[in-house]
């Protein structure tokens, strides 16, 4: 009897360990459509977030191909495209959105990665100035509590950075009421407004700000997402079950819709949880349609 149990929990032990291994190197293509009577025509976008230098395939091969697939208008970034580490190489990141601004007007916001390689130069010595040439060589402006509207369409992107004391560990900090006003000013009146935001947890906050969509990464969905529960485990703030862990979030008359994103990064493995290359269909509606999920 011993011995079976013994077979049965080596039978399991290796499934799992099969699963982490194929979910870590998979991304599925989730969509969604946004309707509203404000957006004028319409437009695709893909969202890209927490990219931290991983790969599918040689220089992104897969991840580039599903994109073009897509046939987007533009791309926005969600942050962590690299790893904030003492002498962690750029090279994955930059090819991936060489190949990207070629192509598609690319919006990107700063995740904590980004914003902690220019807080520290002692640690990261000058991987940020780095980052920052090879960004503009590009053409790829950060959006930092910056904002650009979009021509013909009446949709206004604003990118925020918020200070690395939100991102404590263990604990979700209380975020003053006028703080994001101070840092991104008010939303353009009449215009549809998506604010690139990394950080989920203080969705309320961005709501109630004056976001009509909010796009948001940082948790990679809860790293092991629990089988019939649908939750995530643990954020990379060290706090189990997450209130935020990816999917769609409402509040108010606010949506975020929040990536798993697609790297790994500290925890290096994904259960039951692969990366997510989100899709973004606007149109000058108000019925919206429920996401859906292909794998890649």
């Amino acid at each position: 009897m011993l011995d079976v149990l013994l077979l049965m929990l080596g039978l399991l032990c290796t499934a799992v360990l099969w699963v982490m291994i194929y979910d870590s190197n998979r991304f599925v293509v989730v969509r969604h459509e946004i309707r509203d009577r404000r957006i004028r025509g319409q437009c695709r976008m893909v969202f890209l977030s927490d990219l931290h230098n991983k790969q599918f395939g040689r220089d992104n091969v897969r991840l580039l191909k599903a994109i073009e697939e897509l046939k987007p208008d533009g791309v926005l970034i969600g942050g962590d495209m690299i790893n904030g580490k003492p002498g962690e190489k750029l090279e994955t990141a930059v090819n991936l959105l060489r190949s990207l601004a070629e192509k598609y007007p690319v919006y990107y916001a700063n995740g904590n990665h980004e914003h902690r390689i220019k807080l520290y130069p002692a640690t990261y010595g000058d991987a940020a100035e780095r980052y920052g040439e090879a960004l503009a060589k590009l053409g790829i402006s950060p959006m930092v509590n910056s904002h650009v509207q979009l021509p013909g369409i009446n949709l206004t992107i604003y990118g925020s950075e918020i200070g690395r004391y939100y991102y404590k560990r263990f604990t979700v900090p209380e975020m003053a009421p006028e703080y994001l006003s101070g840092l991104l000013g008010c939303p353009v009146p009449g215009s549809y407004t998506v604010l690139l935001a990394h950080n989920p947890d203080y969705f309320p906050r961005y709501a109630r700000w004056g976001a009509d969509l909010v796009l948001a990464g940082h948790v990679h969905g809860g790293i092991v997402r629990i089988p019939f529960l649908g939750r995530g485990l643990l954020s990379p703030n060290v706090r189990f079950f997450p209130k935020y862990d990816g999917g769609v979030y409402r509040e108010g008359n606010s949506t975020m819709i929040l990536s798993r994103g697609l790297g790994i990064h500290t925890i290096p493995f994904r259960l039951f949880n692969p990366g997510e290359l989100i899709v973004l269909d606007f149109a000058g509606d108000e019925t919206e349609s429920p996401g859906k999920r292909t794998e890649q």
